[in-house]
């Protein structure tokens, strides 16, 4: 049942908050609503959906699974598993913020981290946005999920579907909310019997290495974890990685949020072109007449 909790003032200029995005912060919100007064909640990410997001559906469960995974790397709430095999979440601050008069029996096992005092696992086991196959890219490549240690994080990374034989199975883990199998087109041959397109061999994670190079300082753990999501959304759906390299070089340019780079690579895609060649100049008559009509009036 949904209970009334108190939201301080200071949550607005909350450091924290201010590094996750802004569907991230309404869900951490609901959350407190939602939550046992222990701070203790189901970790499942349609079920969240549906208590916190039910009139805006374009927000769903994968939206609410990278809003949470977002808030576990915050370190806003941990992501644990309980000893019945469940999967369950822990406001951290909650026991703060938060004051119960006459609170309820224990409803969710202990946060192990919070409540036992056992260090977290350098990178979270199943905690990164939605479980999806390893769908392979034409060529044969398998575009595995991004792994963010080589872009300098230690927080965010997802495990590698393993392999039996020539088979790639879906990577699976016991945090992984199941929402079962989901199609991805992965592009039709062009009509005419040309050839397919040249294998995808630029991976996520290079571009977030390349992002990373550049900047003069490393950015935020959860900046570059949240941008490697949208790079990794954009390849998937078949952007050339020259427009995802030149939006990303737009985003650490201007500075802005992980979630406008789609923003910025439509941009870079998109641009009008810069005109060529001379300026264009309105007509004069030529000064020698003869010259530039030959003679033929």
């Amino acid at each position: 049942m949904a209970r009334i909790r108190t939201i301080k003032p200071e949550a607005f200029h909350s450091e924290s908050l201010a590094a996750v995005s802004l569907s991230a912060e309404r869900t951490f919100f609901g959350l407190l609503t939602q939550a046992d007064d222990h701070g203790r909640f189901r970790d499942q990410p349609a079920v969240i959906a549906g208590l916190l997001w039910s009139l805006r559906p374009g927000h769903g469960p994968i939206g609410v699974e990278d809003d949470l995974a977002q808030l576990h790397a915050a370190e806003l709430i941990c992501r644990y598993q309980g000893a019945d095999g469940k999967r369950y979440l822990h406001i951290v601050t909650f026991g703060q913020h938060q004051r119960i008069n006459r609170p309820s029996g224990v409803r969710h096992p202990d946060c192990p981290h919070h409540d036992h005092g056992v260090p977290r696992e350098p990178s979270p086991l199943a905690h990164a946005p939605l479980t999806e196959p390893s769908a392979p890219v034409p060529g044969g490549v398998t575009q595995d999920a991004v792994s963010d240690e080589s872009a300098g994080q230690e927080r965010f990374s997802e495990s590698s579907s393993p392999t039996q034989g020539d088979l790639t199975e879906p990577s699976t883990s016991a945090h992984g909310p199941d929402l079962g199998p989901r199609n991805r087109d992965l592009g039709t041959t062009p009509l005419g019997g040309a050839s397919a397109p040249a294998p995808q061999t630029t991976s996520a994670k290079d571009l977030i290495g390349e992002y990373t190079a550049a900047c003069s300082h490393r950015p935020p753990a959860s900046v570059l974890g949240h941008l490697s999501s949208e790079v990794k959304k954009l390849l998937d759906e078949g952007i050339a990685p020259d427009h995802v390299r030149a939006g990303l070089a737009r985003h650490r340019a201007k500075g802005l949020h992980p979630t406008t780079l789609p923003s910025l690579v439509h941009e870079a895609m998109n641009a009008a072109p810069t005109a060529s060649g001379t300026a264009h100049r309105s007509w004069t008559n030529p000064a020698d007449v003869a010259a530039a009509y030959g003679g033929d009036l």
